[in-house]
């Protein structure tokens, strides 16, 4: 891993895993209506198909959930029987900042884009896909990579229910060490 300490290059290790998926994953719990409600009642959100079976079976044959809720059925539970270590969502986030040693990170764009509706039932399953990493950047926060990953969901028949496209910078604050393989 020195190579990356002393010349902040993508190594290709690190280029290899581009549009490889990773982290593979089935939601810990079933699409569930009542989280629907406590989602839309928590955002203040009165849409009628929501709350209303007749107008979610005139609109989409039944409930659907919100879709900005998509990356609920993905979020693991922090801890759960019989699990040693709790569960990280981005994981391929993580590996990345311990890979270049960059103890820092934000998020600088996010994008979801839906394809078919999330229903009570579904089992959602997310998969982790790097579509992206720039050479050596320097920006106002540090030096440090540009990464794109995709998180996809799919429901239990493999139907690709969305898409959320995170962009990250992972960097150094100007007079900070990297550290190679240490996971911040």
């Amino acid at each position: 891993m020195s190579d990356v300490a002393e010349t902040h290059e993508v190594p290709d290790d690190v280029h290899a895993l581009v549009g490889v998926r990773q982290y593979e994953e089935t939601a810990d719990f079933p699409v569930e209506r009542g989280y629907f409600w406590t989602y839309c009642s928590a955002a203040e959100n009165g849409n009628p198909l929501f709350w209303d079976d007749a107008v979610a079976d005139a609109l989409t044959d039944g409930p659907v959930a919100p879709p900005s809720m998509l990356s609920t059925w993905f979020r693991p539970h922090h801890w759960a029987p019989g699990r040693a270590e709790p569960k990280v969502p981005l994981q391929v986030h993580f590996d990345l900042k311990a890979r270049f040693g960059v103890p820092e990170a934000i998020m600088s764009d996010y994008v979801m884009t839906f394809h078919e509706p999330v229903r009570p039932g579904d089992r959602i399953t997310s998969t982790q896909v790097l579509r992206s990493v720039s050479e050596e950047k320097t920006a106002r926060v540090g030096a440090g990579h540009f990464w794109v990953i995709d998180v996809e969901y799919r429901n239990q028949d493999d139907v690709l229910v969305g898409v959320e496209t995170w962009t990250g910078f992972g960097y150094c604050k100007p007079g900070q060490d990297r550290q190679p393989g240490v996971k911040p």
